[in-house]
């Protein structure tokens, strides 16, 4: 576990290698789950401010949720989510040429619409980010439909840390994502050192 500022992060996002690869899963993060995104509070005005630049990019189905259901809804455990699709794929969830599910959110942002690129939980997953009264807590999220993220990570030999460095310092600051890689540095100059004493 590391410590940084008021956050706990696991050690599996050190450890762990992982970079999407849309090309074999599709999207599935997308559309697999038992409900949408999860959503901050402070991001539940911001959907609705974008809503009418981003409408143009969604499908019909998606239109149709969210002129029925809002922007954003709740879960059974009452947090903050995107809507879905007939308990399926989110309502913001597009599909390209490749039948890959991209997000129509980033398709906008992308297209310099909007200012907002996508949910901060869809943009730092595989991270899961569980908020407690004193610190959040950064956790791997092992998902069976991200096998071939975990594969091409491993070939690549990219941690997860650094695959998501743009969403970490988004959500906390360069200065938490220097601290966090001068910490893992550290640990690993460490560990090595331990190696070259056991020899």
């Amino acid at each position: 576990m590391i410590l940084i500022e008021n956050t706990c992060v696991s050690d599996d996002i050190e450890d762990q290698e992982f970079v999407c690869n849309l090309d074999k899963c599709k999207g599935a993060c997308c559309v697999e789950g038992d409900s949408g995104a999860p959503l901050d509070e402070d991001e539940l005005a911001i959907l609705d401010e974008i809503y009418p630049e981003v409408e143009p990019y969604l499908t019909e189905a998606g239109k149709k949720v969210i002129a029925t259901e809002g922007t954003w809804t709740k879960d059974w455990d009452g947090d903050y989510v995107t809507p879905i699709i007939n308990g399926r794929e989110c309502a913001y969830a597009i599909y390209d040429q490749k039948g890959i599910l991209k997000c129509g959110i980033e398709e906008a942002y992308n297209d310099g619409k909007i200012s907002y690129k996508k949910p901060i939980s869809c943009h730092l997953y595989p991270i899961r980010v569980t908020k407690y009264e004193q610190y959040h807590a950064l956790n791997y999220d092992r998902w069976e439909i991200c096998s071939p993220a975990c594969s091409l990570g491993q070939q690549l030999k990219v941690p997860v840390y650094k695959f998501l460095k743009a969403p970490l310092i988004r959500a906390y600051g360069e200065d938490w994502y220097r601290q966090l890689s001068d910490e893992i540095d550290e640990r690993q100059q460490a560990r090595a050192n331990e190696h070259e004493k056991g020899k």
